[in-house]
């Protein structure tokens, strides 16, 4: 299993670029970061500057989407970093989130996603495609080479996922949505005639490394909340029975007041309280190092191909370091 990293682009930018440095010197295999142009600086120009200063660790949003960056734009984006430093970015990709709520803009519909997710690869590898009636071929691509690697819950995500995506990321370490979320992506790539192992199994949680279990629940408590806003959508669609959504997913939103986003992806979000400590336990990797890689091995056999660190706590030092010494290479 490979071990990435999830960053978010706080200023100053050095500070995620170092960080980054020491991932890839610690066997990490990816850097990703969020792609949210309002609330963190723009992730691109912070590219540029960690493929340059590190050797093989691969770099992409975690994720991007098809309204903020417009896909011909987004394609350029990473046939320029590519053709610069050798085919060593991925592009992360889902309908979006904070990026457009903070516009009070809404999520891209799967269409515009999937359409969005093929003129992309298209054109950043080099490859002529239909836009809107108009043939484009971005002309000074050479041997490139771009997976996407698409974000989703709900079934008609996870469908689309497995029909036309490289990679899937599961953002929830719960082994018993990862087995339903894994098998529905599986099932729809076999389907669609593609070989299931083709599709890279990408599963990404805040970890934290340490004895005090309450402080770290209280550290990490933000994500459930940071997942609960897709799960609301979820609801919202397809209701909250169980029948067609885990309730394994759905069930901890029913006390959901709202979100700020202006604390999002943080510790302390005043506005992630519903979340309790069960969902808190399920969804993240917390307690001492055995319990993680217990938890990653579990993920493990159920498909995970990669797991990737959010870092966003009060000892992420500890933490990048323990992964590096006492997981990669050993789960």
């Amino acid at each position: 299993m490979d071990i990435g990293l999830v960053l978010q682009n706080d200023p100053p930018a050095q500070h995620v670029i170092e960080l980054a440095r020491r991932a890839d010197a610690g066997g990490y295999s990816h850097v990703w970061t969020f792609d949210s142009h309002v609330l963190w600086q723009e992730p691109f120009v912070v590219y540029s500057q960690i493929l340059a200063q590190t050797a093989n660790v691969k770099v992409g949003p975690f994720v991007t989407n098809p309204l903020t960056r417009e896909p011909s734009v987004t394609a350029s984006l990473f046939a320029t970093l590519n053709d610069q430093f050798g085919n060593r970015t991925v592009c992360g990709i889902g309908r979006g989130d904070s990026a457009l709520r903070v516009l009070g803009r809404k999520p891209a519909s799967l269409a515009t996603l999937s359409h969005a997710m093929r003129v992309i690869r298209d054109l950043a590898e080099g490859r002529e495609v239909d836009y809107d009636g108009t043939p484009v071929r971005i002309p000074w691509v050479r041997d490139g080479k771009l997976e996407l690697w698409m974000a989703g819950y709900g079934p008609k995500a996870l469908k689309l996922c497995g029909e036309e995506a490289d990679g899937f990321i599961l953002q929830c370490a719960d082994p018993a949505i990862a087995r339903w979320t894994v098998g529905t992506v599986r099932a729809a790539a076999a389907a669609a005639g593609r070989d299931p192992a083709d599709v890279t199994i990408c599963v990404a949680a805040p970890a934290y490394v340490g004895t005090d279990l309450a402080h770290q629940r209280d550290q990490t408590r933000w994500f459930g909340g940071m997942v609960g806003n897709h799960v609301a959508d979820l609801v919202a669609r397809y209701g909250g029975s169980g029948e067609t959504i885990p309730r394994a997913l759905t069930d901890y939103i029913e006390a959901r007041q709202g979100y700020d986003y202006s604390h999002h992806g943080k510790a302390g979000n005043p506005t992630t309280d519903f979340v309790p400590d069960e969902v808190v336990d399920r969804f993240c990797l917390l307690g001492p190092i055995e319990a993680h890689r217990d938890r990653l091995r579990e993920l493990r056999e159920i498909g995970a191909d990669n797991f990737s660190v959010y870092l966003m706590h009060d000892d992420a030092d500890a933490t990048l370091d323990a992964y590096a010494k006492h997981v990669i290479g050993q789960v």
